[in-house]
């Protein structure tokens, strides 16, 4: 199958946007031919079309970064008629301008969808094929147009799974935000009588919520504020955790730090919130809670937690492979659906009296390629 992965030019891919270069790098190893569509410092085993120098975040001259995206929009459209299926990861933006190829067209959500600007957006563009990447994310949407849901994965060997944990504490991972809570996550650790260590970012949006909330937390012995770590650092983080907290208060779309601690075998202690349902096997990979005083009281019984069978449940629902093979029958659903009106038109006529002439049927370039 002929792929295009249209990526956001906030960011390169990787590191940031690894979930698109998990996918992308997963869906050439099983052979389709795949083209990426980003930032120019993109780093990829498939064909990369670059659409600007580098990830906008770095380049300190850009000021408003919609030309860059219809530059990049009007190259998918030059080179539209390659491909089998054009897939977007940039929200709604291309919505008009490809609404014409929606037979074809699959757009990934990343992000929260509960905003009310969305609604009327989503409504007029209705028919324009979707994915969430968690069940809860679509809930928002109940007429939208998807496809199906796809949760995220991660390449099998990234992680390296600790079945022996040494390390004591609890860990949290992400970023220094109002709705990821890190201040429960504090209350957690220091109730349960047990040191954690915050490995979290600091987006500038959230200074005055770190200074004012968080810091004045972190004084006093048990709590060790690490700051941001790198990919190549989470292994050792996560796998020598006892257990993650994922404490958040918001509709999570997702979770991605859920799935790398399982991939190190630590369970999570995570919130009822958003997805985390759908990604924390209760009593197998973790437990769910709806409070600080219920996550306290799990604590040991999240300790007792088999890491292996943790590890071995992460393999077989959070795969890199696992992910690709469920967007691939995702693609082959849009397509047998675009071209259902064109069979519908043969056998109609196969049922008249009067033949019909093919010469001039209308059948989409997708259906006469095939997938």
């Amino acid at each position: 199958m002929r792929i295009a992965q249209i990526a956001p030019l906030f960011e390169s891919v990787p590191p940031r946007l690894r979930v698109v270069s998990y996918l992308t790098e997963e869906l050439v190893r099983q052979g389709h031919q795949v083209t990426l569509f980003a930032s120019g410092d993109s780093i990829t085993s498939a064909e990369l079309v670059p659409c600007i120098p580098c990830a906008l975040r770095l380049d300190p001259k850009v000021r408003d970064p919609l030309p860059h995206y219809m530059v990049m929009l009007d190259k998918v459209a030059e080179r539209a008629g390659e491909f089998d299926v054009l897939h977007f990861h940039i929200d709604y933006l291309h919505f008009p301008h490809f609404r014409s190829e929606r037979g074809r067209t699959l757009t990934t959500l990343h992000g929260r969808q509960d905003l009310a600007d969305h609604m009327p957006f989503y409504s007029r563009f209705a028919d324009m094929p979707l994915v969430s990447i968690s069940n809860a994310q679509r809930a928002p949407l109940p007429g939208a147009n998807f496809v199906t849901t796809v949760h995220h994965g991660l390449p099998t060997d990234i992680l390296t799974p600790t079945y022996d944990s040494r390390g004591g504490y609890l860990a949290f991972l992400g970023r220094i935000s109002p709705e990821k809570r890190p201040d429960r996550a504090i209350a957690i650790a220091r109730q349960a009588g047990l040191p954690l260590k915050i490995a979290a970012k600091v987006d500038k949006a959230d200074d005055v919520y770190f200074r004012d909330v968080i810091a004045p937390l972190l004084e006093g012995p048990g709590i060790e504020f690490v700051g941001e770590i790198n990919e190549n650092a989470k292994s050792e983080f996560l796998g020598q955790a006892a257990g993650l907290l994922f404490p958040i208060d918001w509709p999570e779309p997702f979770g991605l730090v859920m799935i790398e601690a399982m991939a190190c075998g630590t369970p999570v202690l995570a919130f009822r919130c958003g997805s985390v349902p759908e990604i924390v096997k209760d009593g197998v990979t973790g437990h769910i809670v709806s409070d600080v005083d219920q996550a306290v009281q799990a604590i040991p019984n999240l300790l007792a937690l088999d890491r292996r069978t943790i590890r071995s449940r992460f393999e077989e629902r959070f795969s890199a492979a696992r992910m690709a093979t469920d967007y691939v029958r995702a693609y082959q659903k849009i397509l047998r659906r675009n071209a259902a009106p064109d069979r519908q038109i043969l056998a109609r006529a196969a049922r008249s009296a009067a033949p019909i002439d093919t010469a001039w049927t209308p059948v989409p370039e997708v259906a006469r390629r095939g997938n």
